[in-house]
């Protein structure tokens, strides 16, 4: 006899396991549907729906999507649960959860103070019976304060990070873009490269570089060369400028050993990066990367949906005390997420499940060019991402990563959502770029060519 069932439309469905349930639950996706897990038709989801409404929130922790014995990811969302933070919603239903998020008892300091009781699951499932609107209202309650040498995550302030990838590595290609970033007022979360050569002698080079242009401009952020983490704890040992320890993961310990990760590794990685006591205003000295479809492109979902195991992949960053998480919502491909409708849907998922177990997330608002999706869906999702209170986004020369080759945002759209929406940079940062005169004195960007003047003139 089926464990989870539903009637509805005169039709009765019946679903074998939870993961079923959360799988045909889920807003349409390419990625589910090519895993062979979605929803047959809308009346099967909302048949799930009302299943999955109907779930007591202690289900997740009876039914484990993928077993303790088996999984690392698992064993650590097990081994942290906070029972204690767990009580004022361990009577709910998935379905009553969302009504409370949604109310005004859910208050900012009553999030924080639940978020290390939750699983992701129980976030995920909550997720998936909420409009979009939904997941902007509730994240938009939830503050995650970081800080390194800029303070991330106040009230009013969207960070921004800074990319000036290059398909070279040319020094003098990544510092123009660098500078052109800063006179748009872009990179008070971190100035982070995408080396397009992957090793230490790479890494170092570029770490030497921003870390001579932060001194020269005395700017109070944190820079970031993306490679493996096993580099980077080379290249403390060998006394390079680090300041952030970068690694992409994922939800399982399948999907994590195709990025050649362990959680020992991340955990050695960590203290590593602590030792240096680099930071200024603060010490959370991680930055992770995840993506909706990384555990299906490595044949390592073990039959769960694409956002139920990204939502998993939090409780892997939330573990290190990070700085600085983000989705790179579209990256992977229209495999996984197929337009724009689908890429905006899940990037508001992903802030939302993020902010909620208490990360600092933010997003990289993208697309690929083989993707049904263009400029105007990132337009709608970073004005969104914004209104949610994302940690940060991601700006890129002309929207353009010539190395990655992939579209995201501009230094242009950082200054629009500032500008427009009345949002501040980091306040250490804010007050950088005012004697510098990049901005106002109530934060608004002032004519960036100026501003790239006073920049080169303060080089001299």
């Amino acid at each position: 006899m089926s464990a989870y069932r539903c009637s509805l439309g005169g039709e009765t469905f019946r679903f074998s396991d939870l993961a079923e349930v959360m799988a045909k639950a889920t807003p349409a996706r390419s990625g589910d549907a090519l895993a062979g897990l979605i929803a047959q038709s809308d009346v099967e989801r909302v048949a799930a729906q009302m299943v999955l409404a109907d779930l007591p929130l202690k289900a997740f922790l009876e039914e484990l999507l993928i077993p303790y014995e088996q999984d690392e990811v698992t064993r650590l969302i097990v081994d942290t649960f906070d029972a204690d933070a767990f009580v004022p919603v361990a009577h709910m239903t998935v379905g009553q959860f969302r009504d409370w998020l949604l109310s005004d008892a859910a208050d900012t300091a009553t999030l924080a103070a639940l978020a290390p009781g939750l699983t992701p699951e129980m976030a995920a499932a909550v997720s998936k019976l909420m409009r979009n609107r939904d997941l902007i209202a509730v994240s938009r309650k939830i503050r995650v304060i970081t800080a390194f040498r800029s303070t991330l995550g106040l009230e009013g302030r969207i960070g921004s990070r800074l990319q000036p990838n290059h398909p070279a590595d040319d020094l003098k290609g990544i510092v123009a873009s660098t500078l052109d970033g800063l006179s748009y007022a872009v990179g008070d979360a971190v100035i982070g490269i995408n080396p397009a050569t992957d090793n230490i002698p790479t890494a170092m080079v570029l770490l030497d570089m921003l870390d001579e242009l932060r001194q020269r401009y005395e700017i109070p952020t944190q820079s970031c060369v993306l490679t493996h983490v096993t580099n980077s704890i080379e290249i403390i040992e060998r006394g390079a400028p680090l300041d952030l320890v970068f690694q992409s993961v994922a939800g399982t310990e399948a999907a994590n050993e195709g990025f050649g990760v362990t959680l020992a590794m991340l955990k050695e990685a960590h203290e590593a990066g602590l030792s240096l006591g680099r930071g200024t205003v603060g010490q959370n000295v991680m930055y992770f990367e995840t993506g909706q479809g990384s555990a299906l492109s490595a044949d390592a979902h073990h039959g769960i949906d694409q956002q139920t195991l990204e939502a998993r992949a939090y409780a892997v960053c939330r573990a290190y005390d990070p700085l600085i998480v983000n989705t790179v919502v579209g990256f992977i491909g229209p495999e996984y997420l197929y337009d724009g409708k689908e890429i905006i849907r899940a990037g508001l998922e992903d802030v939302f499940c993020g902010k909620l177990l208490g990360l600092p997330m933010g997003c990289d608002v993208c697309y690929t060019n083989h993707a049904e999706a263009d400029q105007n869906d990132m337009d709608v999702l970073m004005t969104l991402l914004a209104d949610a209170r994302a940690q940060f986004l991601i700006g890129v020369p002309g929207a353009d990563d010539i190395m990655l080759n992939y579209q995201s945002l501009s230094f242009h759209d950082i200054a629009y959502l500032r500008n427009s929406l009345g949002l501040k940079a980091a306040p250490e940062f804010e007050a950088w770029l005012t004697s510098m005169g990049l901005v106002s004195e109530t934060g608004h960007l002032l004519d960036s060519g100026i501003g790239a003047q006073r920049l080169l003139e303060a080089a001299q």
